[in-house]
Protein backbone atom coordinates (compact mmCIF):
# COMPACT_ATOMS: atom_id res chain seq x y z
CA UNK A 1 0.00 0.00 0.00
CA UNK A 2 2.95 2.30 0.89
CA UNK A 3 3.77 2.79 -3.06
CA UNK A 4 -0.19 3.77 -3.22
CA UNK A 5 0.44 6.55 -1.30
CA UNK A 6 1.11 10.16 -2.89
CA UNK A 7 0.80 13.68 -2.34
CA UNK A 8 0.74 16.82 -4.22
CA UNK A 9 3.45 18.67 -5.17
CA UNK A 10 2.15 21.59 -3.47
CA UNK A 11 1.25 19.24 -0.05
CA UNK A 12 4.51 18.11 -0.18
CA UNK A 13 5.60 21.47 0.59
CA UNK A 14 3.72 22.34 3.05
CA UNK A 15 4.32 18.64 4.69
CA UNK A 16 8.05 19.94 4.67
CA UNK A 17 7.46 23.38 5.87
CA UNK A 18 5.20 22.08 8.90
CA UNK A 19 7.84 19.29 10.46
CA UNK A 20 10.91 21.60 10.18
CA UNK A 21 8.25 24.16 12.22
CA UNK A 22 7.43 21.17 14.23
CA UNK A 23 11.19 20.70 14.41
CA UNK A 24 12.38 24.10 15.21
CA UNK A 25 9.25 23.27 18.83
CA UNK A 26 10.43 20.47 19.14
CA UNK A 27 14.16 20.78 20.06
CA UNK A 28 13.70 23.40 22.27
CA UNK A 29 10.13 22.73 24.04
CA UNK A 30 8.80 19.28 22.94
CA UNK A 31 5.61 18.58 21.40
CA UNK A 32 6.98 18.63 18.06
CA UNK A 33 4.28 16.15 17.01
CA UNK A 34 1.02 18.01 18.03
CA UNK A 35 2.45 20.14 15.08
CA UNK A 36 3.46 17.37 12.83
CA UNK A 37 0.76 14.54 13.21
CA UNK A 38 -2.08 16.47 12.33
CA UNK A 39 -0.03 17.75 9.19
CA UNK A 40 0.33 14.48 7.26
CA UNK A 41 -3.07 13.43 8.30
CA UNK A 42 -4.09 16.48 6.50
CA UNK A 43 -1.78 15.54 3.81
CA UNK A 44 -4.44 12.39 3.55
CA UNK A 45 -1.78 9.89 4.73
CA UNK A 46 -3.46 6.83 6.49
CA UNK A 47 -3.19 6.66 10.59
CA UNK A 48 -0.92 4.46 11.07
CA UNK A 49 1.51 5.37 8.05
CA UNK A 50 1.34 8.65 9.32
CA UNK A 51 2.44 7.91 12.53
CA UNK A 52 5.44 6.05 11.17
CA UNK A 53 6.45 8.70 8.43
CA UNK A 54 6.30 11.13 11.58
CA UNK A 55 8.65 9.11 13.54
CA UNK A 56 11.18 8.85 10.85
CA UNK A 57 11.35 12.38 10.55
CA UNK A 58 11.36 12.89 14.47
CA UNK A 59 13.81 10.70 15.08
CA UNK A 60 16.44 12.15 12.45
CA UNK A 61 15.96 15.40 13.90
CA UNK A 62 16.05 14.37 17.26
CA UNK A 63 19.40 12.98 16.37
CA UNK A 64 20.87 16.14 15.60
CA UNK A 65 19.46 18.25 18.53
CA UNK A 66 21.08 15.42 20.85
CA UNK A 67 24.78 16.50 19.05
CA UNK A 68 23.62 19.89 19.18
CA UNK A 69 22.63 19.78 22.90
CA UNK A 70 25.62 17.87 23.54
CA UNK A 71 28.27 19.73 22.14
CA UNK A 72 26.74 22.67 24.04
CA UNK A 73 27.47 21.35 27.23
CA UNK A 74 23.56 21.20 27.79
CA UNK A 75 23.52 17.37 28.69
CA UNK A 76 24.19 15.49 31.31
CA UNK A 77 25.07 11.99 29.79
CA UNK A 78 24.74 10.17 33.14
CA UNK A 79 21.52 10.96 33.67
CA UNK A 80 20.03 10.92 30.27
CA UNK A 81 21.10 7.67 29.74
CA UNK A 82 19.41 6.42 32.99
CA UNK A 83 16.22 8.11 32.31
CA UNK A 84 16.22 6.54 28.76
CA UNK A 85 16.41 3.16 30.16
CA UNK A 86 14.05 3.61 32.73
CA UNK A 87 11.63 5.11 29.81
CA UNK A 88 11.68 1.61 28.03
CA UNK A 89 10.73 0.00 30.91
CA UNK A 90 7.94 2.99 31.47
CA UNK A 91 6.91 2.61 28.15
CA UNK A 92 6.18 -0.72 27.99
CA UNK A 93 4.48 -0.53 30.79
CA UNK A 94 2.15 2.50 29.55
CA UNK A 95 1.21 0.43 26.56
CA UNK A 96 0.16 -2.34 28.42
CA UNK A 97 -2.00 -0.10 31.00
CA UNK A 98 -3.71 1.52 27.82
CA UNK A 99 -5.01 -1.51 26.91
CA UNK A 100 -7.21 -1.43 29.86
CA UNK A 101 -8.18 2.58 29.84
CA UNK A 102 -10.45 3.49 27.57
CA UNK A 103 -10.04 6.91 25.78
CA UNK A 104 -12.13 9.03 27.81
CA UNK A 105 -10.15 7.86 30.92
CA UNK A 106 -7.15 8.91 29.02
CA UNK A 107 -8.62 12.34 27.74
CA UNK A 108 -9.44 13.18 31.85
CA UNK A 109 -5.95 12.14 32.52
CA UNK A 110 -4.76 14.60 30.57
CA UNK A 111 -6.87 17.26 31.35
CA UNK A 112 -6.27 17.32 35.00
CA UNK A 113 -2.27 16.61 34.12
CA UNK A 114 -2.36 19.87 31.70
CA UNK A 115 -3.08 22.94 34.09
CA UNK A 116 -0.77 21.23 36.64
CA UNK A 117 1.86 21.82 34.05
CA UNK A 118 0.95 24.69 33.64
CA UNK A 119 1.30 26.06 36.52
CA UNK A 120 4.71 24.57 37.26
CA UNK A 121 5.81 26.71 34.14
CA UNK A 122 3.86 30.04 35.16
CA UNK A 123 5.52 29.53 39.03
CA UNK A 124 9.07 29.11 37.67
CA UNK A 125 9.16 32.17 35.26
CA UNK A 126 10.44 34.83 37.16
CA UNK A 127 12.79 32.13 39.39
CA UNK A 128 16.40 32.30 38.62
CA UNK A 129 17.53 29.69 35.81
CA UNK A 130 20.05 27.58 38.26
CA UNK A 131 21.45 25.05 37.44
CA UNK A 132 22.53 21.73 39.08
CA UNK A 133 24.45 19.86 36.55
CA UNK A 134 27.50 19.72 38.41
CA UNK A 135 25.91 17.99 41.41
CA UNK A 136 27.43 14.68 42.01
CA UNK A 137 25.37 11.49 40.86
CA UNK A 138 24.15 10.21 44.29
CA UNK A 139 22.10 7.42 44.77
CA UNK A 140 18.96 9.87 45.00
CA UNK A 141 19.66 11.17 41.96
CA UNK A 142 19.88 7.84 40.46
CA UNK A 143 16.78 7.49 41.45
CA UNK A 144 15.34 10.24 40.42
CA UNK A 145 16.58 10.26 36.78
CA UNK A 146 15.51 6.46 36.38
CA UNK A 147 11.81 7.75 38.28
CA UNK A 148 11.74 10.18 35.77
CA UNK A 149 12.45 7.64 32.71
CA UNK A 150 9.65 5.29 34.20
CA UNK A 151 7.04 8.36 34.53
CA UNK A 152 7.59 10.06 31.36
CA UNK A 153 8.24 6.43 29.66
CA UNK A 154 4.64 5.38 31.05
CA UNK A 155 3.37 8.56 30.22
CA UNK A 156 4.76 8.29 26.72
CA UNK A 157 2.98 4.53 26.24
CA UNK A 158 -0.11 5.89 27.44
CA UNK A 159 -0.29 9.03 25.41
CA UNK A 160 2.07 10.28 24.00
CA UNK A 161 1.93 14.09 22.57
CA UNK A 162 3.80 16.58 24.71
CA UNK A 163 6.51 14.23 26.14
CA UNK A 164 9.44 15.87 25.83
CA UNK A 165 7.40 19.10 27.40
CA UNK A 166 7.07 16.88 30.49
CA UNK A 167 10.42 15.35 30.30
CA UNK A 168 11.89 19.00 30.63
CA UNK A 169 9.49 19.97 33.36
CA UNK A 170 10.65 16.54 35.40
CA UNK A 171 14.33 17.41 34.62
CA UNK A 172 13.87 20.95 35.28
CA UNK A 173 11.93 20.97 38.58
CA UNK A 174 12.66 17.23 40.18
CA UNK A 175 16.35 17.72 39.81
CA UNK A 176 17.35 20.98 39.66
CA UNK A 177 18.58 21.54 36.05
CA UNK A 178 18.04 25.16 34.60
CA UNK A 179 15.87 24.74 31.28
CA UNK A 180 18.95 24.48 28.17
CA UNK A 181 20.16 21.35 30.12
CA UNK A 182 16.70 20.17 30.92
CA UNK A 183 15.94 20.10 27.52
CA UNK A 184 19.36 18.57 26.44
CA UNK A 185 18.26 15.52 29.54
CA UNK A 186 14.56 15.10 27.44
CA UNK A 187 16.51 14.86 24.08
CA UNK A 188 18.56 11.98 24.93
CA UNK A 189 15.70 10.65 26.78
CA UNK A 190 13.47 10.93 23.41
CA UNK A 191 15.81 9.75 20.98
CA UNK A 192 15.87 6.50 22.77
CA UNK A 193 12.54 6.19 22.61
CA UNK A 194 12.11 7.57 19.50
CA UNK A 195 14.28 4.94 17.73
CA UNK A 196 12.51 2.39 20.05
CA UNK A 197 9.53 3.04 18.12
CA UNK A 198 10.54 3.56 14.61
CA UNK A 199 12.51 -0.18 14.48
CA UNK A 200 8.49 -1.51 15.06
CA UNK A 201 7.53 0.76 12.30
CA UNK A 202 10.12 -0.01 9.74
CA UNK A 203 9.55 -3.70 10.40
CA UNK A 204 6.02 -3.31 9.87
CA UNK A 205 6.30 -0.84 6.70
CA UNK A 206 4.69 2.11 8.30
CA UNK A 207 7.05 4.63 6.81
CA UNK A 208 6.57 6.14 3.71
CA UNK A 209 10.45 7.08 2.58
CA UNK A 210 8.86 9.46 -0.52
CA UNK A 211 7.23 11.80 2.08
CA UNK A 212 9.44 10.83 5.13
CA UNK A 213 13.00 11.66 3.55
CA UNK A 214 12.54 15.36 2.48
CA UNK A 215 10.09 15.79 5.92
CA UNK A 216 13.06 14.53 7.78
CA UNK A 217 15.60 16.90 5.69
CA UNK A 218 13.32 19.49 6.95
CA UNK A 219 13.02 18.43 10.40
CA UNK A 220 16.77 18.22 10.79
CA UNK A 221 17.35 22.16 9.62
CA UNK A 222 14.32 22.80 12.47
CA UNK A 223 15.84 20.85 15.18
CA UNK A 224 19.36 22.62 14.79
CA UNK A 225 17.60 26.08 14.56
CA UNK A 226 15.48 25.37 17.07
CA UNK A 227 18.35 23.45 19.45
CA UNK A 228 20.77 26.67 18.82
CA UNK A 229 17.67 29.20 20.08
CA UNK A 230 17.39 27.34 22.95
CA UNK A 231 20.88 27.35 23.84
CA UNK A 232 21.33 30.76 23.30
CA UNK A 233 17.96 32.00 24.68
CA UNK A 234 17.84 29.28 27.49
CA UNK A 235 14.89 30.14 29.89
CA UNK A 236 13.56 33.31 27.99
CA UNK A 237 12.87 31.07 24.74
CA UNK A 238 12.41 27.57 26.51
CA UNK A 239 9.58 28.22 28.99
CA UNK A 240 7.34 30.52 26.31
CA UNK A 241 7.64 27.50 23.91
CA UNK A 242 6.29 25.11 26.30
CA UNK A 243 3.46 26.46 26.91
CA UNK A 244 2.63 26.80 23.35
CA UNK A 245 2.73 23.23 23.12
CA UNK A 246 0.41 23.04 26.35
CA UNK A 247 -2.15 24.73 24.88
CA UNK A 248 -2.11 23.10 21.43
CA UNK A 249 -2.03 19.64 23.73
CA UNK A 250 -5.19 21.14 25.03
CA UNK A 251 -6.96 22.23 21.77
CA UNK A 252 -6.20 18.48 20.94
CA UNK A 253 -7.94 17.08 23.51
CA UNK A 254 -10.37 19.85 23.35
CA UNK A 255 -11.39 18.89 19.34
CA UNK A 256 -10.87 15.12 20.25
CA UNK A 257 -14.26 15.28 23.16
CA UNK A 258 -15.67 17.62 20.31
CA UNK A 259 -14.96 14.82 17.86
CA UNK A 260 -13.15 17.16 15.42
CA UNK A 261 -10.05 15.23 15.54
Amino acid sequence: MMGDITVSSPMLLFLICMTGFAGVVDSAAGGGGLISLPAYLFAGLPVHYTYGTNKFSAACGTTFATAKFFRGGAVDLQVGLLAAAGSFVGSAAGSHLAVWLSDGVLRLMMLCILPVAAVVILTQWKRPDHDCGDCPLTRARIAQALAIGVGIGCYDGLFGPGTGTFAIIAFSTLMGYDMRRASGNAKLLNLASNYASLVTYLASGLVVFHIAIPCAISGIVGNLIGSRLALRGGAKVIRPMMLVVLVLLLGRLTAQAAGLA
